[in-house]
This record gives structure tokens, C-alpha cells and sequence, in this order.
């Protein structure tokens, strides 16, 4: 079973089992417990010891992370696997994923993604197509409302954390998570 937690903004807390996975932190480093795996959206120059911030495929006692470059590899998204169930964390700001990327990107259950162009997330969705769907705020709460409206959540209740036990049978799950923990 995995939980996921939100950090504030876009920033998210997934605990894999044992392993603890801090995704997009708004200040890498900072009151990170310790053994944690952090995966940040732009690559480090000089990466810090269970930081991921560059392309490519890890793997952490069974969960597999690919981080997947974009706009010239100054930005990076990720997948991660755990337990069968597929994961995407997508970094912002959200650009026009060619087919290539979405290839790369696969089938994904659990989709993050953050809300800052209501068209982009729009396409994202409907070319991912996941079983469970994460919005994320961004600085513009106009555009967060906008998403929140068109994927039909705008009046959903806000939790303080998703625990993933299995996926819905059909259909779509939103997840609104309340910000900062």
C-alpha cells in the first residue's frame, strides 16, 4: 500500500511500503527525515546523496523511478512503480508532451500533475487517461479552480491523505489533497 501526502504546492510525500519518497520539494534537504528518496524537476550540477534530479532508471528496494527529461533536459518528470501500480509525477511548468514522451510516460494509474494551463492538463488527461488523478495548486488558484472544474471536482472535499489500496474498477478517482502537512 502506498500514501501519499501533500507537502504544499506541488510538492508531494509518497511512502512506498518502508520507502519514503519526497517529490518536488519546494527546499530539497530541509526536514527531510533521513533514508528519504527525493526527486526534484530541475538536474543538480553536483546531485546530493538520494537525490534524483537527472533522466534516467533507478531502482530502490523494488520501486522503480524514471525520470524522464524534457525542454532540453532543464526539467525533469518521473514514473515510479511500486507494488504494481504506475505513477506519474509530472513537473511544471506543464508543456506539450509529443507523442515520444507520452510513449515514455506508458500506461500510469496515479496521476500528479500540476494545474498551471488548464488546456495542457486538459490534454495530459485525456491522452494519460489515469485511474486516479492528483491535481496540484500552483501560484494561480484561478487556473487550480478552472481544472478542478472541468475534470468535475470543483465541490470535492479536500483530504489530508490518499492511501492507495487498489485502483477504482472504472471510471476516474480525483484526489484533492489539503495543502502543507
Amino acid at each position: 500500500m502506498a500514501t501519499i501526502v501533500s507537502l504544499g504546492g506541488q510538492a508531494l510525500r509518497c511512502t512506498f511500503g518502508k520507502m519514503v519518497m519526497d517529490v518536488f520539494p519546494a527546499s530539497a534537504g530541509k526536514s527531510v527525515p533521513e533514508g528519504t528518496i527525493v526527486l526534484l524537476a530541475h538536474p543538480e550540477e553536483v546531485p546530493t546523496a538520494g537525490t534524483i534530479s537527472w533522466p534516467g532508471e533507478y531502482d530502490f528496494s523494488g520501486v522503480s523511478v524514471r525520470g524522464l527529461g524534457h525542454e532540453d533536459g532543464r526539467q525533469v518528470s518521473f514514473v515510479v512503480v511500486a507494488e504494481g501500480i504506475r505513477y506519474a509525477f509530472l513537473s511544471a511548468p506543464l508543456h506539450k508532451f509529443s507523442d515520444f514522451e507520452l510513449g515514455l510516460i506508458g500506461d500510469i494509474d496515479v496521476l500528479a500533475l500540476p494545474c498551471d494551463d488548464v488546456k495542457a492538463v486538459q490534454e495530459l488527461i485525456d491522452a494519460i487517461d489515469p485511474r486516479v488523478l492528483i491535481p496540484l495548486a500552483t501560484k494561480d488558484e484561478k487556473v487550480y479552480q478552472e481544472v478542478l472544474k472541468i475534470c468535475g471536482a470543483q465541490d470535492k472535499e479536500a483530504v489530508d491523505e490518499y492511501k492507495v489500496k487498489g485502483l477504482p474498477a472504472e471510471g476516474r478517482e480525483i484526489v484533492i489533497l489539503k495543502a502543507g502537512k
